[in-house]
């Protein structure tokens, strides 16, 4: 019961917080209704204070609203209780990355493999420290490799291996990744951006360029391909190709501010 007072006491802070703050702008506003997802479950996990269920649904919405300091907090008093449970701290490591927390998102994914070396936390794991270029991502991606878990799971690993290759500079071996990874997934999205990433930085604009227009015929509503391709024609000087591009991808995600910004450059 002390734990449920803890937690009713918590969000009743948060929405106190939110209600002051919230009146000076329309996008505080709209965060401040969004809270009231949390009321509901509130009420449930009164009535049932030990369902680590119901506590999950309450980090998913607090993570869903970017309310990152009280998942936190609420993810902690579930291991403190339960420190063993692979599950908990895996969803920590999810949740510290949604909060660009990555030291604590890898400490988070260690202690899960600690308890149990699933495939999916030895890829979230690695994933991190091929973006940080610790050699370590190699290892693991070769593990889940032996696995022999399937061609999506090979996919992530060749994928994985392919970054850590491509952020240390050797391209070439991170193509051939790359091409692995799409040769067991050819919808892999991230990996044609890779490809297209290490011929732009090369300023091989027209092979960048290909890659970009490959990723977007394979998924039409991928604003990242859209937006990579406006990059390609701006670095080529064609502003009117690059103004289009830079508007569809803004279309499909209205989160991509460097499009808008791009947009506001162009017109």
């Amino acid at each position: 019961m002390k734990q449920i007072i803890a937690i009713s006491i918590t969000i009743s802070f948060l929405f106190i917080n939110c209600n002051n703050r919230d009146t000076t702008t329309t996008a505080s506003s709209s965060k401040n209704k969004n809270l009231q997802l949390v009321k509901p479950i509130l009420q449930t996990i009164a009535k049932y204070p030990d369902s680590i269920g119901l506590r999950l649904q309450l980090i998913n919405v607090l993570d869903s609203l970017q309310l990152y300091p009280e998942a936190i907090k609420q993810i902690d008093s579930l291991t403190k209780k339960d420190s063993t449970n692979y599950g908990l701290w895996y969803r920590k490591g999810k949740l510290m990355e949604n909060a660009k927390d990555t030291f604590e998102a890898i400490n988070s994914y260690t202690k899960a493999l600690k308890i149990y070396p699933a495939p999916d936390g030895m890829l979230s794991l690695a994933n991190l420290l091929a973006e940080k270029r610790n050699i370590q991502a190699l290892s693991i991606c070769n593990a889940v490799l032996n696995l022999r878990m399937g061609r999506e799971y090979d996919a992530h690993s060749y994928f994985i291996s392919g970054v850590y290759f491509a952020r240390t500079g050797n391209t070439k071996k991170a193509q051939q990744l790359f091409d692995e990874c799409i040769s067991n997934n050819y919808s892999y999205l991230e990996a044609y951006l890779e490809k297209g990433f290490i011929f732009f930085d090369a300023k091989n604009y027209d092979a960048a360029l290909k890659i970009f227009k490959l990723a977007a015929s394979i998924n039409n509503t991928y604003p990242d391909a859209y937006y990579w391709m406006a990059k390609c024609f701006e670095a080529e000087n064609n502003k009117q190709e690059a103004l289009k591009n830079y508007q569809i991808a803004f279309q499909l995600d209205n989160t991509l501010q460097e499009a808008g910004d791009a947009i506001k450059r162009l017109q």
